[in-house]
């Protein structure tokens, strides 16, 4: 008991008790993370009122504010459009190529059957896959598509891939289309009494017909599974095509025969039970947009500086002896006479009692250089980008940049298996379902084994690859790990290069047979060369 717990007791014996009990109850509940991060004792924890409840709370009633201000750092801020093109082009690139990979000890093929196989299947998938006909919008083909649809998931937080048949022409055998939508068109349905603004402040309904709930336009059971998705004939909130009314369209989640998906849902789940996703930048959204109000902030400070405006005091402003530097058609408001403008050799004429003060900018701000990489790491960390690659400017040694890179395709490889599980092999498999259908590739057991089917769909998807800062050292190190066993020819050639080793293999093959019919004859490719003469 200190000295004031004494004074309470002898000035008020009650009150002093009960300033003893209370004290002991704090004690007991100030423990473990009570008394750090869960305090509410401590000054710099008062002030500090941070709310997380569900999923729907936290993510799905902020969505639409989350993409709008995604979108507009994607659109109007360098570096907000620096970390998703970034992890776009190193994710996707040029777009994940199918390499077939069947199980053919278990399929009870020969090794030159599978290659066989494999090889015919590449190429029959490439020819939908490089054709505009695999879009349902014939736009894109399904490489460019993988570019949107992984842009669309990172900047607005999920993308949605509905699967359509349509008609099989002479020149496209294939009826699988591939139609595209951002998330703002999945959303609750005002028609089950939801308002329009569903997402924004109600992000729950139910769906009468068999009282399932709908969730930011995810309808789910009773067990908490996705069984269908609800997509608005447009954007909820777009002021185009005023004249269409807007509706909705369930679409089944799975087939109800087949178990086959009708759409896709690509989005990162970091949250057990939620529904949609949360746009990449979300969590430096404040930052990135701060960075660029300073940025143009310095960038307006410094071209203020720069400019060279004379200021001629008279008493009849209408005497104008030498009149303005700045054309009239390049003046912002030539109409305004108490508008004075500031240009590169400007001249502006004050009239009676007025006076021009401008305070020194002092620009360019030496400070500014590392303030803004300052802020660069801490957004970079936070999207797993490091400062090097977000602001591509490798300054450092060899290691350290080596470093970075490895760091970033650790985020880059992880977000390349999701989008190849998520998207690339759903689609793969429903198109090889349609082509085994309809008998242009054999696989016999497709349809009636589970294990046959998934043995016949095995496959790998292989993009770019990781950018070399000394191609010889990272060669000779390849060359280290297939000769000691830690690595295959056919993995170093697609993490240096990104390509086929099969292919350069067959390739090296015909050219040597080519070299060696050549340098055989002796007259187009001699083997020693006969020295330059400069005075022939």
């Amino acid at each position: 008991m200190n000295v004031f717990d004494r004074l309470a007791m002898i000035i008020n014996p009650e009150k002093g008790l009960r300033r003893l009990a209370a004290r002991k109850i704090v004690r007991v509940m100030n423990t473990g993370y009570g008394d750090g991060g869960a305090s509410t004792a401590k000054k710099s924890m008062r002030g500090w009122t941070a709310r997380s409840i569900s999923p729907e709370e936290d993510i799905d009633a902020n969505l639409h504010t989350l993409r709008g201000r995604c979108r507009d750092l994607d659109m109007n801020a360098p570096l907000g459009r620096a970390a998703l093109r970034t992890t776009r082009t190193n994710v996707i690139g040029s777009g994940l190529r199918l390499k077939s990979r069947i199980d053919a000890a278990f399929l009870g093929l020969t090794e030159e059957e599978a290659d066989a196989w494999e090889q015919n299947t590449e190429r029959e998938f490439d020819l939908w896959a490089r054709s505009l006909h695999c879009d349902a919008l014939k736009m894109n083909n399904f490489y460019e598509l993988q570019q949107i649809a992984q842009l669309g998931w990172i900047m607005n937080g999920d993308t949605f891939v509905l699967l359509k048949f349509g008609d099989v022409k002479p020149y496209m055998p294939y009826g699988l289309r591939l139609h595209l939508i951002e998330g703002d068109r999945v959303c609750n349905p005002n028609v089950y009494g939801s308002p329009v603004t569903s997402g924004v402040l109600s992000v729950e309904t139910r769906n009468p017909d068999n009282g399932n709930l709908i969730v930011s336009g995810v309808e789910i059971d009773g067990s908490g599974a996705a069984v269908a998705y609800h997509v608005a004939s447009k954007y909820p909130y777009s002021y185009t095509r005023l004249d269409t009314p807007l509706t909705w369209t369930r679409v089944p989640a799975f087939g109800e025969r087949t178990g086959r998906p009708n759409i896709l849902h690509l989005m990162d789940c970091e949250r057990a039970e939620q529904r949609r996703g949360v746009p990449m930048l979300a969590p430096v959204v404040e930052q990135l947009k701060q960075v660029s109000r300073y940025s143009e902030a310095e960038l307006m400070a410094a071209v203020v500086s720069s400019m060279f405006t004379v200021f001629i005091k008279t008493a009849s402003p209408a005497e104008m002896p030498l009149g303005s530097a700045i054309p009239v058609e390049q003046q912002v408001a030539p109409e305004d006479p108490a508008a004075y403008e500031m240009g590169s050799g400007a001249i502006n004429v004050l009239g009676p009692d007025e006076s021009i003060e401008v305070a020194n900018p002092q620009r360019p701000n030496t400070a500014f250089d590392g303030f803004v990489n300052a802020l660069c790491r801490q957004i970079g960390a936070a999207l797993e980008i490091p400062q090097e690659l977000l602001q591509k400017s490798f300054q450092s040694s060899y290691s350290a940049s080596r470093a970075a890179l490895l760091e970033a395709w650790k985020m880059f490889r992880m977000r390349r298996t999701w989008f190849a599980n998520d998207f690339c092999q759903p689609v793969y498999e429903e198109w090889l379902a349609e082509a085994i259908a309809r008998g242009r590739i054999t696989a016999p057991g497709f349809f009636d084994d589970a294990a046959k089917r998934s043995a016949w769909s095995a496959a790998e998807w292989n993009g770019p690859a990781p950018g070399q800062v000394d191609p010889l050292k990272e060669a000779n190190a390849a060359v280290v790990r297939i000769n000691n066993g830690l690595s295959t020819r056919e993995r170093e050639t697609m993490e240096l290069t990104g390509g086929d080793f099969d292919r350069n293999v067959t390739q090296l093959k015909r050219e040597q047979q080519i070299m060696q019919e050549v340098q055989g004859d002796g007259q187009l490719i001699p083997d020693r060369p006969e020295p330059f003469d400069p005075d022939e």
